[in-house]
């Protein structure tokens, strides 16, 4: 099947297909920039298959450097600003044999034939090659794309089935199982039931592949535009139980009165509130394990018979440390998240908390992770059904994050301090060191600019004339002041968050 296509190709990747070409060889554009270029996305990386084997491709391509036994050949062009199009891969068209470990072929030969490389390949969608025409402008270029598993189609009815027989793609490379979960997730497309039911028959094969694959495959999940639907199919396809059997224990685990849903349920929501709000790999994490240990700490209150979770933020930030470790995350990626999960408690009425409460929960958790404790707590929140996301508690709770962030109007704003006066006048401690100090900060609060070591020196021998009366009134003006301005700040600061 063949369909005639316009697209726009990049100069870059329409140089690498043209040289082959004029070399002698067959060049298409295939795999995922091909998917990619249907669905009307421009595409993250371009892949070319060609009949040339490296040999060939290397003397078209003198900067090239020859990948890996697979016949894939990296030309680099160091001259454009897109990252996206700093590498072209270009790959000989190959045949594998059995795949006896689950993960790679025994044995891959080159072929000469364009079908051969495409029977390979795990999905419909990714089984599509394109031939770019060069008789137009390479902004502009039309195209032939070759469609030999109704992969067009199934990009039109946004379905991912496998190119063959699921069982043995599967069989092939256990990594495809997360991978048909992944595009799912990150497409919002449906699997189909045949390979969905392959997924499930096969699932078990994804312990033969190497933990940092699968941490990846599971990464992009969480970053997906929907990961709530990729984790709901890791866990209906029973692959979850191989990666995260954790998180299947809160499955059917009822929660209190604060809660609409199961445990597992509200994990889900929270994951994807955090994604529907665009945030952090970290974020996103702290939601989806920010509960994980609820069914383990789970009590029933002899007082009010409702069910408790004490501590389940200290075991959750433990069991979230394992489980990161265990898919080798790197370590500031599993310091941040066991940090949120294990500070998410925290106490949050503001008729109760004091400032200096505040500030400990600040040192807690970091002045650079704090608005993600925030966020997190608003994933949380929606996670649990509840309509309104930022209720005025937590609002001034917000409030009084930034009140004791911020720096208070004192004399250490200044650009002298006491020891400095205390040279300059040759005196010793007393309270006239005070009484300089604030009624130098009052002439800087009308005038920044005189905040500099030269005006406040030459300032405070003139102050140090004045008698301890004159001075310790002067002094008490300059407190006056800054309490004023201090109460300014701290409204202008609450009225932003529209709290009292």
């Amino acid at each position: 099947m063949k369909h005639d296509l316009t697209y726009s190709i990049p100069g870059e990747v329409a140089w690498v297909t043209e040289t082959l070409e004029k070399g002698g060889f067959e060049a298409y554009l295939v795999g995922g920039c091909v998917r990619d270029l249907v669905r009307g996305v421009a595409p993250k990386d371009w892949d070319v298959a060609t009949n040339a084997i490296p040999a060939d491709i290397l003397s078209l391509f003198p900067h090239a450097h020859y990948d890996n036994e697979y016949g894939t050949v990296r030309v680099v062009n160091d001259e454009t600003e897109d990252p996206t199009l700093k590498v072209v891969e270009v790959t000989t068209y190959r045949l594998e044999a059995e795949y006896s470990d689950g993960r790679r072929p025994d044995n891959v030969s080159f072929s000469t034939n364009l079908h051969d490389d495409l029977q390979r390949r795990d999905f419909t969608m990714n089984a599509l090659a394109a031939k770019v025409s060069h008789e137009t402008q390479k902004s502009v270029i039309h195209e032939t794309i070759v469609d030999l598993y109704g992969g067009l189609d199934d990009l039109k009815d946004k379905t991912i089935k496998t190119v063959g027989n699921p069982d043995e793609r599967f069989n092939e490379d256990a990594l495809r199982l997360m991978r048909a979960v992944r595009f799912s997730a990150e497409l919002g497309f449906m699997i189909n039931s045949e390979t969905e039911k392959a997924l499930l028959n096969s699932s078990h094969k994804i312990k033969n592949i190497a933990l940092e694959r699968v941490g990846e495959e599971f990464r992009r999940i969480i970053m997906s535009p929907e990961p709530q639907r990729g984790l709901e199919t890791l866990r209906k396809t029973g692959i979850l139980e191989h990666i995260i059997p954790e998180l299947l224990e809160g499955i059917g685990i009822d929660q209190n009165q604060a809660h609409s849903y199961t445990v597992w349920e509200h994990l889900m929501r929270s994951l994807q509130a955090a994604a529907d709000k665009n945030w952090s790999l970290e974020l996103r994490l702290a939601a989806l394990f920010h509960d994980i240990s609820k069914p383990y700490t789970r009590r029933k209150s002899a007082e009010k018979g409702d069910w408790t979770f004490h501590g389940h933020e200290v075991v959750g930030s433990r069991v979230t440390k394992n489980v990161l470790e265990r898919l080798k995350y790197p370590k500031k990626t599993i310091e941040t998240v066991t940090k949120l999960v294990r500070w998410h408690m925290f106490f949050s009425d503001p008729d109760q908390i004091t400032l200096s409460a505040v500030r400990r929960m600040i040192r807690n958790v970091g002045e650079e992770l704090i608005w993600d404790l925030m966020n997190l707590r608003i994933a949380d929140r929606v996670g649990t059904g509840r309509p309104k996301e930022q209720p005025y508690r937590f609002r001034k709770y917000k409030s009084m994050i930034e009140e004791a962030l911020r720096d208070p109007v004192t004399v250490g704003m200044l650009k002298i301090d006491g020891e400095r006066i205390m040279e300059i006048t040759q005196s010793h401690p007393g309270p006239h060191i005070g009484y300089i100090l604030h009624a130098l900060l009052e002439e800087v609060l009308d005038d920044p600019s005189k905040n500099t070591p030269e005006y406040l020196e030459g300032q405070t021998q003139e102050l140090y004339k004045l008698d301890i009366a004159e001075l310790k009134i002067r002094g008490e003006s300059g407190k006056g002041a800054r309490d004023a301005l201090e109460e300014k700040e701290i409204k202008k600061l609450r009225s932003k968050h529209h709290v009292n």
